[in-house]
């Protein structure tokens, strides 16, 4: 894939609201990894936050779709290279970490709290407002040579975003966060509903909407869009969900966003879901405690080839990969038409994903000493 131009047309503005798709999916196989990594019964505080993220990370999915959905695109989640293949950076461009599939640990919740970290923003009334070219008010994007830019472009997920030249330097650029890949198309749908007209902006079938009565168990709401406000209501959620509403510690429905959600399993206490006491880093709930020695000990980014030793291991790896791939499918048909086919899809991909996913992690890999299987989400291989 090209890496990304500004937003100048629906053509554009599609191909960043696919690719938001991707990145919300790209964060779904390692929270579930490190989930399912968990034994039956432990660490139940830990259990319950990543399940939380892992259903709100669904609803991001959907909203994407809508918004893809709402300006005529059509989401995709079907072809060879939407499932990453682990470890690689996110399609955001971020280049000073990679995400991959690991055990609950505290490296995968640092990861974890890196994929969620705050934008860090200079001016978000700025951003917010998406006057003139979006890039004139997104300024808080970062530099990195062309040579490191091209070398990421050939990597796991996608490439990074590129700007024009500024004074004839040779540079590409990248956001630092999901929530800065979000301002920029919020600003990009402020540039086309000024440059095209709301009305010939937002044409898509209504019938193709997800609406807020599909299942989610966690916070937030779906948005059913078709004008400027409910896009930007979409993507307000997906952000403020993420990384906190403005830059704060809660969501804008007063919910512990996902940065410190995670951050609470490293600090070993609850945020009281009280802005008035709780503040960044500091909160002040009850103490809660993990366990690191209580999951099963699986290989880090298991591939096909770790189980050539083992026929009944294959068997396994293959069948969660089927799961996975018949999930996508239908949630693939999901936003292409059948929005109703949500809330069945969602409760049966949590019981199913993780039959499969323990029949794998329960068993040692043959010739490694106590280093267990897991699934390694390679859709090729099924």
């Amino acid at each position: 894939m090209a890496p990304l131009e500004i937003i100048d047309s629906r053509e554009d503005l599609q191909a960043y609201l696919q690719a938001a798709i991707k990145l919300e999916h790209s964060t779904i196989p390692p929270y579930l990894f490190a989930l399912y990594s968990i034994q039956p019964g432990k660490n139940i505080d830990a259990y319950n936050i990543i399940r939380v993220v892992v259903v709100e990370e669904m609803l991001h999915l959907t909203l994407a779709a809508n918004l893809l959905n709402s300006i005529g695109g059509t989401p995709d989640l079907t072809g060879p290279e939407f499932v990453p293949d682990y470890p690689g950076h996110l399609n955001t461009g971020e280049t000073d970490f990679e995400v991959g599939l690991e055990r609950l640990s505290e490296h995968a919740i640092k990861t974890f709290l890196k994929i969620e970290r705050p934008a860090d923003l200079p001016d978000k009334k700025a951003a917010d407002a998406g006057a003139g070219k979006m890039y004139d008010k997104i300024l808080y994007s970062r530099p990195v040579d062309l040579a490191t830019v091209r070398s990421n472009v050939d990597k796991k997920i996608l490439p990074a975003v590129k700007l024009p030249d500024d004074g004839g330097s040779d540079v590409h650029w990248h956001f630092h966060s999901i929530g800065e890949f979000y301002a920029a198309i919020k600003a990009g749908i402020g540039d086309l509903c000024k440059s095209m007209g709301e009305d010939k902006l937002f044409t898509g079938d209504p019938a193709r909407q997800v609406d807020p009565g599909a299942y989610f168990s966690g916070g937030g709401q779906i948005y059913v869009v078709d004008n400027k406000k409910t896009a930007i209501d979409a993507i307000d959620l997906i952000s403020d969900q993420g990384e906190g509403y403005d830059m704060g510690v809660y969501d804008n429905d007063g919910d512990v966003s996902h940065y410190y959600r995670f951050q609470q399993l490293l600090l070993g206490k609850y945020y009281e879901c009280a802005p008035e006491e709780d503040k960044p880093n500091n909160p002040t709930g009850p103490a809660l405690t993990v366990d690191w020695e209580s999951v099963y000990p699986i290989k880090c980014n298991p591939k096909m080839v770790d189980f050539d030793k083992s026929k009944e291991l294959t068997v396994a790896a293959r069948s969660f990969n089927k799961t996975y791939k018949d999930f996508l499918a239908k949630l693939n048909k999901t936003f292409n038409g059948e929005p109703a086919l949500l809330g069945p899809l969602i409760k049966g991909m949590m019981k199913d994903l993780k039959s499969a996913a323990t029949s794998l992690m329960r068993n040692p890999l043959p010739g490694e000493d106590n280093i267990h299987a897991g699934p390694t989400f390679q859709m090729n291989e099924v």
